[in-house]
């Protein structure tokens, strides 16, 4: 095959903009350069954006899913991309070669659908909750994995046309997750590559005001859009103990049981469920689709 063409995709809300402009300076030095970049302004308008940057200035904030769709629609259009890039708006990249180790990587394996990439902060450390398995202790543990990083990966365009791209429905919280069990049930593999590193401040995801209320109801979503009907059950119930086990804080319990009941009374969506062979397959990658 060509060699593939890496495109990249990055949102904004306008806030972080001495960031922004320095992630793509960061981009604009790897030494095998984007097709294409394409910033997105989520609900806000775009100033001063480097030269060779294609804009896209959204009347309102559509999320992380309906962003990257906006942002995927884009590079789809030029024609000359075939694998996206997404890269947070505050992250850096801070080797020279990513560009040319994604493109060796989608040059060697035809079914690789998504690369993840190591989330590390400007120490080096990469947060056990930015290590997508389970046994995390090992951020360092290259290999297939059941989900992947949102802050920066790769994404095959042939893939995303098969599965349809980001629910966008979502908004923001388990968008990769459904994204991820698409693209398995499809055939595609999801590597965790480690040397891939994204640096980026360390952060709680729970820094977002509707972080609790979201991540119960796309977790509700998730299992319904996609589960087989006996595991949606399951899966429900053990994830309800698990944030009862995990509660620190009686308002965030309460956010989180609201958006619960908001999962399980509107829809995220079109049910497809997973085949079988894929909670299977799901299982032996080390992540059973009931956790």
């Amino acid at each position: 095959m060509t060699r593939p063409r890496v495109g990249v995709a990055v949102l904004t809300m306008g806030d972080r903009m001495p960031e922004l402009l320095s992630l793509l300076a960061s981009v604009a030095k790897q030494d095998e350069p984007a097709a294409r970049v394409v910033v997105v302004g989520n609900g806000t308008a775009l100033e001063g954006m480097p030269e060779g940057v294609s804009v896209v200035e959204l009347e309102e904030n559509l999320g992380v899913s309906g962003g990257r769709n906006v942002a995927w629609q884009r590079l789809r259009d030029f024609g000359d991309v075939d694998v996206l890039v997404d890269l947070d708006d505050d992250g850096l990249l801070t080797e020279m070669d990513v560009f040319r180790r994604i493109a060796d990587l989608y040059a060697a394996q035809s079914r690789l659908g998504i690369v993840s990439f190591r989330i590390a902060d400007e120490t080096g450390m990469t947060q056990r909750r930015h290590v997508p398995r389970l046994r995390a202790k090992d951020p360092m543990r290259r290999g297939l994995v059941t989900t992947f990083l949102g802050g920066g990966h790769a994404l095959s365009m042939p893939m995303l046309e098969e599965t349809g791209g980001w629910p966008d429905a979502f908004f923001f919280t388990h968008e990769e997750t459904d994204l991820a069990w698409r693209a398995i049930d499809h055939g595609w593999d999801i590597l965790y590559e480690p040397e891939l590193v994204l640096q980026h401040p360390k952060t709680s995801p729970a820094r977002h005001a509707v972080y609790y209320r979201m991540t119960a109801r796309n977790r509700v979503w998730l299992a319904r859009r996609h589960l087989p009907a006996p595991l949606v059950p399951v899966y429900l119930g053990v994830w309800v103990a698990l944030t009862v086990a995990r509660a620190r804080s009686v308002a965030g319990l309460k956010a989180w049981f609201a958006g619960f009941a908001e999962g399980l009374r509107t829809s995220g969506g079109t049910r497809r469920p997973m085949r079988w062979r894929t909670a299977w397959r799901l299982t032996r990658l080390g992540r059973p689709p009931l956790i």
